[in-house]
């Protein structure tokens, strides 16, 4: 569980990070443009006092000054307007804009957008001008400074999408690392058993031929061909057994049927099934495995005292598996957490046995599984969803 725990605090750190740099990033570049926008407001006054002084120069003005100040903007685009909002001339627009139909016209919608951005400045003409009194020199962003916004944002993508990929890559290992514990486990687990199951066939057949009319042999019988099948299971986890059109019915009355006979008799076990075989696509040792730990942690929900009721379904598509007890209820805020590794609210428990039903239904079974219902003191309903499989069987 610690493990768990260690690997949810990681991501959040991850999360926490990705947030601070983006943070930081978006301050810092702010803080940027400001200064660049401040310092392309003081280049365009500059600009502007050029255009006065060519507006109003006379013999002492030092016109190579002047056209060397307004020829050194090759970055800024500048419209310059009349007092009545009407295009006179443009530079460092783009060049679609000169080809447009009516481009004084088009300029001027451009013009009164920058002013509106509160990009202008006023240039006052000679009073000896009799049409013209004032022009405006309006001015957009650069194409460096619009790049540089826009940085940010791109930056940002990457570390969100730099984060995402470290939490899956996080997430992906453990998660094989988590596949291979639980493999490794499984198939020691099946080889353990190996030996004495075959120990105890060999001393079956023995008492067989001791005592052949012995009443326990039967049951003896029962018992090794159940360690036989849990075997099998154990051994089957991290193969990849193909499942077979089975039917539901048959696999679900063997799992009633072992629990009725292992249980308290105050608890009753209900089945609703249907008159006719319901065929779905089954591993039966594996998908017994998923049955009957649904109802041993209904018996323990209910401290072996009630009911549980196990009920099948179909559609055109899926066979539906629902088993519900009588139990105390899980909480909504745990309807997920129940299936994840290490949760558990027994004091003697691994948590691990829905994870394990939850794996089987879903990579071996291709299906789904979930807490359908819940309430406090009433009972939970758990549903697996199957995929139908073919009638010939």
């Amino acid at each position: 569980m610690q493990m768990f725990d260690k690997i949810r605090n990681i991501r959040y750190v991850l999360i926490l990070m990705a947030v601070l740099i983006a943070i930081g990033s978006l301050l810092t570049s702010n803080y940027l443009i400001s200064d660049l926008e401040q310092e392309e407001r003081n280049r365009m006054e500059v600009w502007a006092e050029a255009m006065r002084s060519l507006n109003a120069a006379d013999e002492n003005t030092d016109l190579n000054l002047v056209l060397k100040v307004i020829n050194g903007n090759h970055t800024i685009p500048v419209i310059l307007v009349d007092k009545d909002g009407n295009a006179l001339s443009s530079r460092n627009i783009n060049k679609a804009f000169s080809t447009h139909q009516d481009s004084l016209a088009y300029l001027s919608i451009l013009a009164r957008g920058y002013m509106n951005s509160g990009r202008s400045i006023r240039i006052d003409l000679p009073q000896e001008t009799d049409k013209v009194d004032y022009i405006n020199i309006c001015y957009d962003e650069s194409l460096m400074l619009k790049r540089l916004a826009i940085y940010p944002y791109i930056q940002l993508g990457v570390v969100v999408l730099f984060v995402l990929i470290a939490i899956f890559a996080l997430f992906s290992a453990m998660r094989a690392e988590q596949n291979k514990v639980w493999v490794g486990l499984s198939k020691e687990t099946a080889h353990q058993l190996g030996t004495p199951i075959s120990s105890l066939m060999a001393w079956h057949e023995v008492l067989k031929e001791s005592y052949p009319e012995d009443v326990l042999l039967p049951e003896m019988e029962k018992d090794i061909k159940r360690l036989e099948r849990i075997a099998e299971r154990f051994s089957k986890i991290g193969s990849i057994p193909e499942p077979k059109p089975e039917d539901v019915l048959e696999v679900l009355e063997r799992v009633v049927t072992y629990m009725d006979k292992r249980t308290s008799s105050k608890v009753v076990i209900r089945t609703h099934f249907p008159q006719e075989p319901v065929i779905a696509s089954l591993i039966p040792s594996l998908f017994e495995w998923v049955a009957e730990n649904l109802c041993k942690n209904a018996v323990d929900a209910m401290g072996g005292t009630g009911s549980i009721d196990v009920e099948v379904d179909e559609d055109d598509k899926f066979v539906y598996v629902e088993v519900k007890d009588s139990g105390k209820g899980i909480p909504k805020s745990n309807f997920n957490s129940v299936f994840k590794p290490g949760f558990t609210t027994k004091e003697r428990g691994w948590g691990l046995g829905l994870s394990l039903a939850k794996r089987i239904v879903e990579e071996y079974h291709h299906g789904k599984i979930y807490v359908k219902d819940s309430e406090i003191g009433v009972g939970t309903t758990f549903r697996i969803e199957l995929p139908k499989g073919s009638s010939d069987v």
